[in-house]
């Protein structure tokens, strides 16, 4: 171990900056942060730095660097010394002086003339996490800073807050460490904190105190109703990708990408509940009563749909069956099918010079017919998005025309977007069935009626066949392991 980790309090100390540039801006921020008292020495000043000066955030001494700085009785109220000055002795000169009175010293991007590295830090306040590379490499450490971003959310700052709120509550409750250690474990791995990240914090208050209150149980099971995206898992959100890692059993649909299966914890239970037209491998009603079922067991039960839950998901009919009989549940939204698939094949939905308007319809209803309110649809200006149309696109022609659309209103066909396997087929409403018969277009397809299509060829940027998109997707694969 090359450098000991410690965290130093400086809330009101005095820390002495000498320099007055961006790099020195970056250093006076953290350590505002940390509600230290700055002086700062330096004969010009930065736009960043003086301001933070006239506003009387630090004190600025106007000047270049003397040893008196350091070497003056007064110079020992400083707790600490950072060098950031672009003079190679200048800097040098401040670690041997500030070394020699036993000063804590960093000098920017020089860690051989260090005591102390600058970490790149991970703020939860009260949590944080420093990250070092012993200053052999900041770049590294600023990605390894992002990962942990990713999977870490923002609110365990007032978790630790609301733990600390109630500890001597728990110790007065259980007098004995190892009980303490198990409450606080199952808390923190429960519907207490999952509360808090929805962001109701009185509510996570209430549940803990009843946890403490009453006879304490492991909790009861509980149903996540987490939308998996169109296809492509870097589009999956940071809460549903914790769930997924929570999660005991998984219930899935046949449009979640094997992709994002892999991301689910190992050693869940998955349980496939797959719909395709005429063939649905369980029944929307035994799907709702399966996520009930395993709830009731106590399980942690992720219900993984593709798109978004509630976006033709029919995730309102499954939580009204989890109210019913009195299941915790939450929703997590996910990117719908429209949005992801538009954007990677280069059609905005919407555009101020095509279209000032965006409506989703689905192709089929629940008894199989295609019987919608073509009037609202057919107006010019406004793009139609059609979820599972696929085997409707003669009856999408013929009401679209009927109710006033041109033959030739561009049209697109959206086949497994945000995939590898993406492909985009462009033609018009009167071309639709015949695209669909020669490419022998196949399910999940979306499709996009209106002038927005036009884009398509000057904006489309995804293209999995592309050398530059192979290398881009071979990279973040890379990344990603």
């Amino acid at each position: 171990m090359d450098f000991f980790p410690i965290f130093m309090n400086i809330k009101g100390r005095q820390c002495l900056v000498i320099g007055g540039g961006q790099v020195a801006a970056r250093k006076i921020s953290l350590l505002l942060k940390a509600h230290a008292q700055v002086q700062v020495v330096a004969p010009e000043l930065c736009r960043e730095v003086s301001d933070m000066a006239k506003s009387g955030q630090i004190k600025h001494i106007p000047r270049s660097f003397e040893e008196l700085d350091i070497c003056d009785d007064s110079a020992c109220d400083s707790v600490l010394v950072i060098a950031a000055t672009n003079n190679k002795k200048t800097n040098e000169s401040i670690s041997a002086l500030a070394t020699a009175r036993s000063m804590p010293v960093n000098v920017v991007d020089q860690p051989h003339l260090c005591s102390f590295i600058m970490p790149s830090i991970v703020d939860r306040s009260p949590i944080q996490i420093a990250i070092s590379t012993g200053g052999t490499s900041p770049v590294l450490a600023r990605l390894l800073r992002t990962r942990l971003e990713s999977y870490i959310p923002a609110a365990y700052g007032k978790l630790a807050q609301l733990v600390d709120g109630f500890r001597s509550k728990v110790i007065a409750k259980f007098p004995q460490a190892e009980q303490r250690r198990y409450f606080w474990e199952v808390i923190l791995e429960g519907r207490v904190t999952e509360l808090l990240f929805q962001g109701n914090e009185h509510a996570a208050k209430n549940a803990l105190q009843r946890a403490i209150d009453e006879d304490f149980t492991e909790e009861k099971g509980e149903v996540y109703l987490v939308g998996a995206g169109p296809g492509d898992p870097d589009l999956l959100t940071f809460r549903a990708l914790r769930l997924m890692q929570r999660a005991d059993i998984v219930v899935y649909d046949r449009l979640v990408s094997q992709g994002i299966l892999d991301l689910v914890r190992r050693d869940a239970e998955l349980v496939y509940v797959g719909k395709e037209r005429n063939n649905h491998a369980v029944p929307q009603e035994g799907i709702n009563q399966l996520l009930v079922d395993y709830a009731q067991q106590g399980k942690r039960v992720l219900r993984l749909k593709g798109g978004d839950p509630f976006i033709f998901g029919r995730g309102g009919e499954e939580i009204e069956t989890l109210k019913e009989n009195n299941v915790i549940f939450q929703v997590v939204p996910g990117i719908t099918a429209a949005a992801g698939c538009s954007s990677y094949g280069g059609i905005p939905l919407t555009h101020r010079d095509y279209a000032q308007s965006c409506i989703f319809v689905t192709g089929h209803l629940k008894d199989g017919t295609v019987n919608l309110n073509w009037t609202a649809l057919a107006h010019q200006h406004q793009t139609i998005v059609f979820y599972m149309g696929l085997q409707a696109v003669k009856v999408i022609h013929k009401e679209l025309v009927a109710n006033g659309l041109n033959d030739d209103t561009p049209a697109a066909l959206v086949e497994q977007g945000t995939t590898e396997n993406q492909r985009v087929h462009i033609g018009t409403l009167s071309t639709l069935s015949e695209i669909v018969d020669r490419e022998k277009v196949k399910a999940p397809t979306l499709i996009i009626v209106g002038d927005v299509v036009r884009l398509h060829d000057k904006l489309k940027w995804f293209n999995p066949n592309s050398e530059r998109t192979s290398a881009f997707q071979s990279a973040r694969g890379r990344s990603s392991t």
